[in-house]
């Protein structure tokens, strides 16, 4: 190893990465690592970081190589393995295009939770393909202090928890992971939405993400509320045959989501890289202990 590491940091909707292009996963990224970096204190700080790997390099996607040259290894804030990161990917998509890996226009990108069809506009918009939402049967209640509200059960390829409330400000402080039940639901934790109204196809949520707590946006998570608000409002596009497009505010800024009728869904919004350097492997090292 290097005695310095190269780093990128971007965002998406003001959801932040520590991007460490590392394409022939040369570079030991232990959990104590990946949370040392992502500390916005003693690191460099993030809501998670994207491990840029190529798929023929990484056990976990050869398989999708012939599909994907690229493959997200995304890690939570706190170290830990996810499945999906749709902030993420979009980050990941403009580093490939900032790096001189991609173009304008159409690419693929492996992930823990399928190969991912992307789309760089020339606007500078990213668009995403982000699989189809799938419903698990059984209800589900989410709780803040004295209050609980029923959620919709979204998995997106990670496990969603839709609470439609009546003021975000119900959601609490989201410093810790809201309760809820049965535990059965989600035994490996759960991504918290709280989400109002704002108009007609508009809504704006909060949420706390499994393993970094309250974000400033979560892709994966706007594409939950974005569905669970259409099924909702009566509105499901296999049955109607027409697009179903919702735009939902984060506190970060604007996504806007599109369920087509055979259940694809594609979330647009921006990707921006601000800043690159190099990490000091001895730190890394010590960190990683």
């Amino acid at each position: 190893m290097s005695t310095r590491i190269a780093f990128l940091k971007g965002h998406g909707t003001e959801n932040d990465f520590v991007i460490v292009p590392d394409p022939e996963n040369a570079i030991d990224l232990p959990p104590a690592a990946v949370a040392a970096l992502c500390d916005r204190r003693a690191g460099i700080g993030g809501d998670g970081l994207l491990h840029v790997v190529r798929s023929a390099a990484h056990p976990e996607a050869r398989h999708m190589a012939a599909e994907a040259e690229w493959f997200m290894d995304y890690r939570n804030g706190d170290g830990s393995v996810a499945e999906m990161c749709g902030n993420g990917v979009r980050v990941f998509a403009r580093y490939l295009q900032h790096a001189g890996y991609a173009t304008e226009g159409d690419l693929t990108v492996a992930t823990r939770g399928g190969v991912k069809t992307v789309h760089l506009a020339k606007d500078g918009d990213v668009t995403v393909g982000m699989g189809r939402a799938v419903f698990p049967e059984g209800e589900v209640t989410v709780s803040v202090g004295e209050r609980s509200w029923p959620a919709r059960n979204v998995n997106m390829g990670n496990p969603h928890a839709v609470a439609f409330v009546d003021d975000l400000a119900h959601a609490g402080t989201l410093y810790d992971a809201p309760p809820f039940s049965p535990a059965s639901a989600y035994p490996d934790g759960v991504n918290v939405e709280f989400v109002v109204d704002r108009g007609p196809a508009h809504v704006a949520m909060r949420v706390h993400e499994r393993g970094s707590g309250e974000t400033r946006s979560c892709g994966t998570g706007a594409c939950a509320v974005a569905v669970a608000a259409a099924r909702r409002d009566g509105v499901d596009p296999a049955a109607t045959g027409t697009p179903a497009t919702y735009t939902v505010d984060v506190p970060g800024g604007r996504l806007v989501i599109t369920e087509r009728p055979d259940g694809e869904i594609e979330m647009t919004g921006p990707a921006v890289i601000v800043a690159e350097g190099e990490i000091d492997a001895e730190w890394l090292a010590g960190a990683a202990r």
